[in-house]
């Protein structure tokens, strides 16, 4: 499975959304997220794809890489919304999206772009810092976008009411798998098979994992 042809593909997609026009309309209207408006998940959509061109823009750093799993149980350890990791993740997308709606179309495609060429040139093993000085080599960290792209494409479509564009079957895969390996390093192995086979023994909730 190629990572990189996956994540640019599923890029694509989420460029394409962001460029409708129904996103426009919508711009300034609560999202389907509490606490999120349209733009502000649009900017972070955007940033799905931005975080890598900046990662890469950063010197290499040395530490030993995690997978995609480890680094959302290490990352992402914070329920409340109303938290200050929370808040502070929305005003990202709201900074992102502050040019306005054709800026961040019109970004969105030049990163693809970019990172297209960019990707080619990077070996197999380079690796890149990320949130909390986490370190995962880039196809990892890859994951962990496809994720957000995944999940948050879900969440715009719904926010401006049309239909889930389709997916590239490997991304929805590998964001899936990492998800499942999520749950079950927060949870264990015994907590997630019940909440897949025996709901009524899920007292965790184990596979809500962001």
């Amino acid at each position: 499975m190629n990572v990189r042809a996956t994540f640019l593909e599923t890029g694509r997609v989420a460029a394409d959304l962001l460029a409708r026009p129904e996103v426009e309309a919508a711009w300034d209207s609560p999202s389907a997220l509490p606490e999120f408006t349209v733009r502000g998940l649009a900017g972070h959509l955007l940033r799905a794809t931005g975080s890598v061109a900046a990662y890469l823009d950063r010197p290499e750093p040395s530490g030993e890489p995690v997978s995609a799993a480890e680094y959302y149980a290490q990352a992402v350890d914070e329920p409340d919304i109303t938290s200050e990791i929370h808040r502070a993740i929305r005003q990202r997308g709201e900074d992102e999206a502050a040019g306005g709606f054709a800026s961040v179309r019109d970004r969105s495609y030049e990163l693809l772009e970019t990172l297209r060429t960019r990707l080619e040139a990077e070996p197999p093993d380079r690796k890149v810092e990320a949130y909390k000085g986490i370190v995962l080599t880039i196809d990892e960290y890859l994951v962990t976008r496809l994720i957000e792209l995944v999940v948050h494409v879900d969440d715009l479509s719904v926010s401006v009411g049309v239909e889930a564009p389709p997916l590239p079957p490997d991304a929805t895969k590998l964001a899936i798998d990492a998800l499942v390996d999520v749950a079950r390093q927060k949870h264990g192995d015994l907590a997630v098979l019940r909440a897949l086979t025996r709901r009524e023994r899920d007292e965790a909730g184990a596979l809500r994992v962001l």
